[in-house]
């Protein structure tokens, strides 16, 4: 995997961990969440699939890597809606 292949294998999982905040409706952060919240995504999304025998469709690969796209949206906006649940509400007084 080149310099230029990681590149764009963070912006990729940028990109979905921003889908996958938008969907949940929630934000957990910048740009570097986003990334984190993307490359968590993929493996929360590629288990879910695996276990329920659904198949993987329209993956981007990046350096001969497959990223499976929608099973990275999916899994990240679960992680942002399951993070956003167990997070203290902030009570301004």
């Amino acid at each position: 995997m080149t310099s230029m292949d990681f590149v764009l294998l963070l912006a990729v999982a940028g990109l979905i961990g921003l889908m996958g905040q938008v969907i949940a409706g929630y934000s957990l952060g910048g740009c570097l969440v986003s990334i984190v919240v993307g490359f968590i995504g993929a493996v929360i999304g590629l288990w879910l699939a695996r276990n329920l025998g659904l198949p993987e469709f329209f993956t981007v690969e990046v350096g001969g890597k497959a990223f499976p796209v929608i099973w990275s949206v999916i899994g990240s906006a679960l992680l942002v809606f399951v993070v956003r649940l167990f997070m203290a509400r902030r009570v301004l007084v």
